[in-house]
């Protein structure tokens, strides 16, 4: 008789946690590796190497500022932002890189700080809601999006904040359809989008010397 396969005890059943579990493992040893190899001889951004209790030693520049602090190779870029170094204007919103709230900019360009890892941020540059300005000073587009009501909730606000950056130090006259491509990733639940893409038409036109 042909025994089942299913009570076969030394059957490992996979499932959606085991799985994520030895993904995650995989993706994260990986990184690290590839962090540790590549800071080598390279002090002012090196990950210290030495992993204790589970944890490996990091320096991230974020909003032009170094921060040391000991993290879990799993760690990704969101938790060390919000959970470390408190800086909570990147949202946590569906944690899978689908809707754009947790956006930074990584040397500039838009990331999703959910799907990137802390260590992959060393020698990178990480700009975050907060480095563009601050409650007595916002930037141009922080500013348009107020004046434009292109805000409501405000969960999404931050990360359309960052990607109307990045799109608008790439194009000094955008149309609407670039700022529309630039602004993709990320999703406003509440509506907001022809508000959000005039408020980047209306930094734009500002930021070229326009009243």
């Amino acid at each position: 008789m042909t025994p089942d396969p299913a009570s076969d005890p030394r059957r490992r059943t996979l499932s959606r946690r085991t799985f994520l579990a030895g993904a995650g493992g995989v993706a994260a040893g990986g990184a690290l590796g590839a962090q540790l190899q590549a800071t080598e001889g390279a002090p002012a951004h090196r990950a210290s190497g030495a992993v204790l209790s589970g944890t490996v030693e990091i320096t991230l520049s974020v909003n032009a500022r170094a921060h040391t602090l000991e993290v879990e190779p799993r760690t990704t870029l969101l938790s060390a932002l919000r959970d470390r170094l408190e800086l909570t204007g990147t949202k946590s919103v569906c944690e899978r890189g689908s809707c754009g709230a947790c956006t930074v900019l990584l040397d500039g360009e838009p990331a999703n700080a959910c799907l990137t890892l802390a260590l992959s941020a060393v020698g990178r540059e990480v700009t975050t809601v907060e480095g563009l300005g601050d409650s007595e000073t916002l930037s141009v587009v922080q500013e348009e999006l107020c004046a434009q009501d292109g805000l409501m909730c405000g969960f999404c606000t931050p990360g359309f904040a960052l990607s109307l950056t990045a799109t608008l130090a790439r194009e000094a006259d955008p149309s609407l359809d670039q700022i529309r491509e630039g602004c993709a990733g990320n999703l406003c639940r509440c509506g907001t989008y022809p508000h959000v893409f005039q408020a980047g038409l209306e930094a734009a036109r500002r930021m070229r010397g326009g009243r």
